[in-house]
């Protein structure tokens, strides 16, 4: 991939760009545009936009209202607002380079199925002391997780997931394998199969598996795990078709674990990788496994399946015990595992749930440094007793009582978490329910940069 976003302009290709101001109020504009502004009523609230014209009927500058203290996720919404051409951010450097990522996080567009009207792009001169190759890498990592995610479930099967993944290993020269079909018994990863068993051949489950640098044995070795269902009918406990709609984004925990190791291996962190995503369809047929049934996992627990709509577990109960088969220094899961954490949070804010208190401290931070909130949740051991089952060791639809159904689906999967090293678990929505400017309704990459963040903080810094 070009090492400069199409969007972005080196610096010195920035003459006559139109400069981008940001403001707290009307007072604290130059005298022109405070009357312009106060013209048109622009308090400076957060993402208020001011075009100042010129007098020629040109732009002279653009203000973006802050409404107090700077977010630089204001100017996420900047290349859907502004009329075509080259711009240029006046703002302390650091929160100009910040802004400059979240202006090129605001130009994703899904456009594969729906042609575009042309119309001159927005362009934005790259500030002073930014990083163009990271910044550009970090923003394809981002559309590339929103790409997978809006992609519909027939154009984004197991088969489809398999194929990126081997291009992201073929890129960093990486290795691969997957185990699919009726192998992954014999492999050992019973319940991945059990999930998927009940879809077409041609989307028959898979364990998909990256590793990067392993035979570095100085550094430390980090993996990332991905939930991918495709499509999640919710199998025989048959989802209300409300509840089907967006179930292509099941496989949002997926994408971002192959977007942001791609990442990783494209800015050559110093650490081993490994990547482990299972990509499997809950779909409904004559083989699909049922309420009732008890099932085998790679660890040797058996699993008590009381709703064939919380199989999302059942599929990272293997890949979580893969990934600690390689004694990992840290593991990050991710998953769009359960309705529950939209309650407790809503769509925007994803919880964390780990039980590394420093981890949790710097994923947090990460987050808040990046724009890329998390919310720590408890792994509240009160509630354990509620995946006990009767006749096996745990059951997948933890019991009415304890009532905190994501915090119940992370103890289940702490069950399966490597041993070696930290483990975090994040259950994202990777989705955006509303449209609004720089935030298209459909797929959104979420902790994603926050983890890359902490990855170069803790191994790169």
């Amino acid at each position: 991939m070009s090492a400069l976003h199409p969007q972005l302009v080196a610096a010195d290709a920035g003459q006559g760009a139109v400069p981008i101001r940001f403001a707290a109020s009307a007072e604290a504009l130059d005298p022109a545009a405070r009357r312009w502004g106060e013209t048109n009523g622009f308090a400076g609230k957060p993402g208020q936009l001011l075009v100042v014209p010129d007098a020629q009927g040109g732009v002279a500058q653009v203000v973006v209202g802050t409404g107090g203290a700077f977010d630089p996720m204001v100017a996420r919404g900047l290349s859907a607002r502004l009329p075509g051409g080259l711009y240029r951010l006046e703002a302390e450097p650091e929160a100009a380079r910040r802004a400059a990522l979240a202006f090129l996080l605001g130009t994703y567009v899904f456009d594969r199925y729906k042609a575009r009207t042309d119309r001159t792009p927005v362009r934005l001169v790259a500030p002073e002391g930014l990083d163009l190759a990271e910044t550009s890498r970090i923003a394809a990592a981002c559309a590339l997780a929103r790409e997978m995610v809006d992609t519909p479930a027939a154009d984004m099967g197991p088969l489809q997931i398999e194929t990126i993944a081997r291009e992201i290993a073929e890129e960093s020269g990486a290795t691969i394998a997957v185990t699919t079909g009726d192998a992954l018994l014999e492999a050992n990863y019973p319940a991945v199969h059990a999930v998927g068993r009940a879809a077409a051949p041609h989307r028959a489950p898979r364990l998909i598996e990256i590793g990067w640098n392993l035979d570095r044995t100085d550094r430390p070795l980090v993996a990332l795990v991905g939930k991918g269902v495709v499509f999640d009918t919710g199998g025989l406990d048959l989802k209300p078709a409300a509840g089907m709609r967006n179930m292509k984004k099941d496989m949002g925990g997926s994408a971002h674990a192959l977007a942001l190791g791609r990442l990783v291996m494209q800015a050559d962190l110093p650490v081993r990788l490994v990547v482990i995503v299972a990509a499997v369809e809950n779909a409904v047929s004559g083989d699909a496994f049922r309420p009732g049934d008890i099932l085998g996992t790679r660890k040797g627990l058996t699993v008590e399946v009381g709703n064939t709509d919380a199989e999302g577990r059942l599929i990272l109960a293997d890949a979580l015990t893969r990934a600690g088969e390689h004694a990992p220094d840290l593991t990050l899961d991710f998953a769009t595992l359960t309705g529950a954490a939209r309650i407790a949070l809503g769509p925007e804010l994803p919880p964390l749930y780990t039980d590394d208190d420093a981890l949790a401290e710097g994923l947090s931070q990460a987050g808040k440094a990046v724009g890329d909130p998390l919310w720590r949740m408890p792994l509240w051991p009160g509630y354990r007793p509620a995946l006990e089952a009767e006749i096996a060791d745990l059951r997948n639809d933890p019991a009415g009582w304890a009532q905190a159904g994501s915090v119940t689906a992370a103890l289940f999967l702490q069950k399966f978490a490597p041993e070696t090293g930290a483990w975090a678990h994040m259950d994202i929505f990777a989705w955006n329910p509303r449209a609004r400017p720089g935030y298209p309704e459909g797929g959104e990459a979420q902790a994603l940069r926050a983890c890359y963040a902490l990855l170069k903080a803790r191994y790169a810094g």
